[in-house]
């Protein structure tokens, strides 16, 4: 598995190690069940704080991808498949994006506003309803 990481980029370095992770999963580099390196290990390979891979390992364990125990390290969890309209909406979402060369960082910020207005609006709909 081959990570790769810009230290002169404006996006995190966890973030990008995080994406980096995704990649290598999605393209089948890493399979469910295999343990990720160990995160002082992956540190030392990308010269990088062993806290910047933790927070990458955390943020994957927090979206369910990887399973982090104590002297097991980090494995790859099965992922729920993806419905193919999906694949085929953000398939037509990256296209559109690149067609107005809207960056994938500005895309993805984008996607993330929206997401978090979607949630609010889902909140003050559930406090007004518990009110009536």
């Amino acid at each position: 598995m081959l990570i790769r990481i810009d230290p002169r980029a404006s996006e995190p370095i966890y973030v990008q190690i995080e994406r980096e992770l995704r990649r290598a999963i999605t393209a089948g580099e890493v399979v469910v069940g295999e343990r990720l390196p160990a995160a002082r290990d992956l540190a030392k390979s990308l010269d990088v704080n062993m806290h910047t891979v933790l927070r990458a390992y955390t943020e994957l364990r927090d979206a369910g991808v990887i399973d982090v125990r104590r002297g097991r390290g980090a494995v790859v969890l099965p992922q729920p498949a993806v419905a193919p309209e999906v694949d085929e909406a953000v398939e037509q979402l990256l296209e559109m994006a690149r067609k107005h060369s809207i960056p994938l960082s500005q895309l993805h910020q984008a996607l993330d506003d929206q997401a978090l207005d979607d949630q609010a609006l889902d909140d003050q709909a559930l406090d007004e309803g518990a009110h009536r």
